[in-house]
């Protein structure tokens, strides 16, 4: 027997609070049980974002731990490393963890099993060839120019590139999930049990007498990395068999190159955009500011948690409006998307704000001095918020190319300004610039939707109940 919230209030509530708890209760009975897609939708979304937030503690925890073990020189030579090998493993996929995020759920509705069939395994195999391939570039690239490299990140880096591949697979299997809704192989691998196994066998390390330092750091990430994407690999494989019948694969690797392609550039320089900062940071800066940087970043995190819930949860849903030609039921969910993208966020920097400097001593005495770098890591993101997952809805309606191009021009202003500002104004001067590039990429995607969807993809549009968000004939696209 299911428990009815709907039911507990019409028992117990008082009269004058009977029909907004009503509301409320119904509300929660049909994200709870709602067979329609938009419950299922809402519960993609709130399943991810409480699995984000569970692993925003973890995640947070860990880098804790590992600056009190290995101290703010060696914490930060692992920041940057670590870093760079996650944003090397994503590029190495060309895109195609998010396309097949695209034709999953396009091939099952259409019931094309053999092209299903043929795009799990291929986007794998691609995956797998593509990012050993740089890998061992990498790794040849270091060998030729390692004496150009400070001595403290060589022996890091060589680590790192071994990981590559296996953190590739990892966004492929994340992709793979999210294409046939299922948000806890997608989200359970990378945000819980990654981080929880590196903290683990850091700690397993440490103790059995290895160094406390960026070495052994990533060593261990590797060792959780390769176990958590063969462990995924098993489980969406057993998974997927129950789904989909075996039988023959078809290709289409033209067809997936040509739509991977332009998302791989979007992916990319949206990675390098949110990300570039901290590598600049590095070079630019020496490991412990490096540190202080990151632990601010970390701590603003839960924000960007609530934009990828929200993006997690949707892009199906955009996609699978979108090519069915159903507009209204397309505007419906991107009206859903602004208001559970923007508030929550809204809600997250005000705590974390009043929380920060708390947050921040965790990791040691010395972290406190990021603690301003919040206040203005928080207007680039609320900036971001107020026009939900934008980018997706282009990405989801074949306007990649564009996506593509307002993020190349986006971090190219932000490359700049991080080497105009931190040699002038430090971790404050790098703050600045990130938060400068993503309110100009906002402002960019809004106008790139508004223009190509015809639609007003702003929270100040949704806020009167009933406005529509679509750009009528006759009015200023």
């Amino acid at each position: 027997m299911r428990l009815s919230f709907t039911g507990l209030v019409e028992r117990w509530a008082p009269s004058t609070v009977k029909k907004p708890l009503r509301q409320l209760a119904t509300g929660i009975d049909a994200l709870i049980a709602g067979k329609d897609e938009r419950a299922v939708t809402q519960r993609i979304a709130v399943t991810t974002f409480l699995v984000r937030i569970v692993s925003a503690f973890i995640a947070y925890l860990s880098q804790v731990l590992l600056a009190r073990w290995m101290g703010d020189f060696d914490y930060g030579v692992y920041v940057v490393v670590w870093v760079g090998a996650v944003i090397i493993g994503g590029l190495a996929c060309f895109g195609i963890q998010t396309a097949i995020v695209r034709f999953i759920p396009e091939y099952g509705e259409q019931r094309e099993l053999e092209l299903l069939r043929g795009i799990i395994v291929g986007s794998r195999v691609q995956g797998m060839a593509s990012s050993t391939a740089i890998a061992g570039l990498g790794i040849l690239g270091l060998w030729l120019l390692g004496d150009r490299v400070e001595s403290y990140y060589v022996v890091p880096l060589y680590l790192a590139a071994i990981c590559i591949p296996m953190l590739a697979i990892g966004e492929i299997q994340d992709g793979l999930a999210r294409g046939f809704n299922w948000p806890d192989l997608a989200l359970w691998p990378t945000f819980i049990v990654r981080p929880i196994l590196i903290i683990a066998f850091t700690g397993g390390a440490i103790w059995l007498g290895a160094a406390p330092d960026a070495t052994t750091a990533i060593a261990t990430a590797i060792v959780a990395t390769y176990a958590t994407a063969l462990w995924q690999m098993l489980a969406i494989r057993r998974r997927t068999a129950r789904v989909v019948p075996g039988g023959a694969r078809r290709y289409r690797s033209l067809t997936w190159i040509t739509i991977a392609l332009p998302i791989f550039l979007v992916e990319g320089f949206f990675n390098l955009l949110t990300n570039v900062d901290i590598l600049i940071v590095g070079q630019l800066r020496p490991p412990e500011e490096v540190a202080v940087y990151f632990a601010a970043v970390k701590t603003l995190a839960l924000v960007h948690f609530v934009y990828f819930a929200v993006r997690a949860a949707l892009m199906p849903r955009f996609s699978q409006y979108y090519a069915a030609g159903d507009r209204v039921r397309f505007e419906a969910v991107v009206k859903d998307s602004l208001h559970w993208t923007f508030w929550p966020s809204v809600g997250a920097v005000i705590v974390l704000l009043v929380a920060g400097r708390l947050l921040l001593s965790f990791f040691g005495p010395s972290f406190t001095a990021g603690y301003g770098l919040l206040f203005i890591f928080s207007i680039g993101l609320l900036f971001r918020a107020s026009i939900g997952p934008a980018e997706s809805i282009l990405t989801m309606a074949g306007e990649q190319r564009i996506c593509a191009a307002v993020y190349a021009a986006t971090f190219v202003v932000n490359l700049g300004l991080n080497y105009s500002l931190i040699p002038h104004f430090g971790l404050e001067g790098a703050a600045v610039a990130t938060t400068t590039a993503l309110t100009v990429e906002s402002i960019a995607v809004y106008a790139a939707v508004r223009w190509r969807m015809r639609l007003r993809c702003s929270i100040l549009h949704v806020l009167v109940p009933g406005s529509s968000i679509a750009v009528r004939d006759g009015e200023s696209r």
